[in-house]
């Protein structure tokens, strides 16, 4: 049967159950939306703008489990989304980024917002696909998919052309590939197994790879606490992946994110044995490639990660297993306990304890506006057992990751590569992926107003996130940089921020809008906003310049 390219791919699309696409409008792809909102099979969530787009899809590819999907247009359009094609590929989070192109007749004119998108996106995309002949539609798209999620997960850009939408082609739908899922070797198995087993002082570093197995049925956070249980094992989940173990368990070893407090990774330094399940080791992971240290590591490494690609690139491992990391937990909990483990109850128990001192509830007040602690951990009282959390880039995630004690259920979104603007947008999706839920968002003031114009696609599609801003009228996180490198230099010239008032700001969107300006009017105003239920609600918290983290303050000098 002879159809239009639009139809086939809304098809192409369907048959990989997509349900939902970000989008800003664009004139390159109408050919395309016009099909889909001709169907309505697929909800086109309108955005306002191209980077917020890619976030949400970002966000959605992970809460699925299955890539997200956005379109843009060519040109401005596709640039302002690259800020979310940059940080899927380094997060390793499965997306398909539709793009528009100019007419097939005008390729290599220079005609109005061409650009060649092999050599553009060539270091943050998996594949670059370009759609030039009708027939090779439906077969892009499902090649698009196996791709993104395949190996390391990741972005892969599919380029339509505005003329093709239109062509009539006879091409057969081709169906999604089943997903291919690497197990271990027996060999490198049984030697995992021994190694695990004479190790004195293990540590286990639970990574995202681990999170495609766990969204729906539990199955891997399952196998992982068995695991820790039946070997004594400490777990410690990696760089905003903190939902990974439950923090309250004894066996949680410790969160190991970035710049890990020197009492914890003093410890963990201790150890005799380092298997990264699931992690695809960064500098932030490696608190900048110093432990394990790169590329040769000071205690044996054991890296388990599905793409062999990645299992030996920065560190040379004593063990590299390129498996699905479920796979691998599933095969070791197949196999005899060690006779002797208990023996470690010891090393896990002194981890726990560190973790657990960390993780109290206690700061000191700010001479110059709320400590931002005060905020998290009132926030966390309200936390329902299944909570969407959602950061964005900055300082005040510090408080997040110390003072929330992630519990099983709860799902945690951010940009691991750190990119700004990426709380608000992954809060939208997330309200729309898991409606009814809890859905909080922290952001800074500097990333509130990169993407936080979103806050008018939640209301649009009745979305009810909770936006808590840490305003301290700065970028904190550059100025903690500036005055841990030249502290004898002032700065605040550099850093500093002229903002709204963000909770007039949010009322102007149609939310709910709440200010706190001291701690004694915490609790009142978090209360508030968690018993709102159908709008969003924006929290904007006047928060201490002087306190830049959780661990840290600045002296008052240097912000004169």
């Amino acid at each position: 049967m002879t159809i239009t390219v639009a139809r086939l791919l809304a098809d192409s699309l369907e048959a990989h159950d997509v349900d939902q696409i970000f989008c800003v409008p664009g004139e390159s792809y109408v050919g395309l939306t016009s099909v889909l909102s001709e169907r309505n099979s697929i909800r086109m969530i309108v955005c306002r703008h191209e980077g917020g787009a890619g976030f949400m899809a970002a966000a959605d590819g992970r809460l699925r489990p299955r890539a997200g999907v956005c379109i843009v247009s060519r040109g401005p359009g596709l640039a302002n989304a690259m800020v979310a094609l940059h940080s899927a590929f380094h997060d390793a989070t499965p997306m398909v980024m539709l793009i528009g192109q100019v007419e097939r007749k005008d390729f290599g004119r220079q005609a109005l917002q061409e650009q060649n998108y092999s050599k553009l996106l060539s270091d943050v995309t998996k594949s670059v696909i370009e759609v030039n002949e009708p027939e090779q539609a439906s077969e892009s798209i499902a090649r698009a998919f196996h791709l993104a999620e395949a190996g390391t997960p990741g972005p892969v850009a599919v380029i339509l052309p505005e003329d093709i939408f239109d062509e009539a082609t006879n091409a057969t739908l081709d169906q999604p590939r089943p997903r291919v899922v690497a197990g271990p070797r027996s060999d490198d198995l049984a030697r995992l197994a021994d190694m695990l087993a004479k190790a004195e002082r293990p540590l286990i570093l639970a990574g995202g790879a681990l999170l495609a197995d766990t969204l729906h049925d539990q199955a891997a956070y399952g196998a992982l606490r068995q695991l820790s249980e039946s070997w004594v094992l400490p777990i410690s989940p990696t760089h905003r992946r903190p939902q990974l173990f439950d923090a309250r368990h004894p066996n949680y070893g410790g969160y190991m994110g970035i710049r890990v407090p020197k009492p914890l990774i003093d410890e963990m330094k201790r150890s005799d044995l380092v298997v990264a399940l699931g992690e695809r080791l960064t500098d932030t992971v490696s608190q900048s490639y110093t432990f394990p240290s790169a590329p040769q590591p000071q205690v044996p490494l054991v890296h388990v990660w599905p793409d062999p690609n990645e299992v030996g690139r920065v560190w040379r491992p004593d063990l590299g297993i390129p498996a699905d990391p479920y796979e691998v937990l599933k095969a070791l909990l197949a196999l005899p306990v060690p006779a002797d483990a208990a023996r470690r109850r010891g090393w896990v128990d002194g981890l726990h304890k560190i973790h657990l001192s960390l993780l109290e509830k206690t700061w000191d007040p700010a001479p110059d506006g709320i400590n931002f602690a005060a905020v998290v951990c009132e926030v966390d009282k309200h936390l329902a057992d299944d909570a969407v959390v959602t950061s964005d880039a900055g300082n005040f995630g510090s408080y997040i990751h110390r003072y929330i004690g992630f519990r099983p259920g709860q799902e945690f979104l951010s940009s691991v590569v750190g990119a700004m603007g990426s709380g608000m947008p992954m809060a939208v999706a997330a309200t729309l992926r898991r409606p009814g839920k809890q859905v909080v968002a922290f952001v800074g003031d500097g990333g509130a107003l990169m993407m936080g114009n979103e806050l008018a696609t939640a209301c649009q599609y009745g979305g009810a996130p909770i936006l808590i801003i840490s305003d301290n009228s700065m970028y904190g996180t550059i100025g903690m940089h500036s005055y841990v490198r030249y502290p004898e230099r002032k700065f605040m010239e550099a850093t500093k921020l002229t903002n709204p008032d963000f909770a007039a700001w949010g009322r102007s969107f149609g939310a709910e809008g709440i200010t706190i300006r001291t701690e004694a009017e915490i609790a009142d105003g978090i209360a508030r906003a968690f018993a709102v239920k159908t709008k969003p609600v924006v929290v904007h918290c006047l928060t201490s310049a002087i306190q830049m983290s959780a661990w840290r303050r600045f002296g008052g000098e240097q912000l004169a």
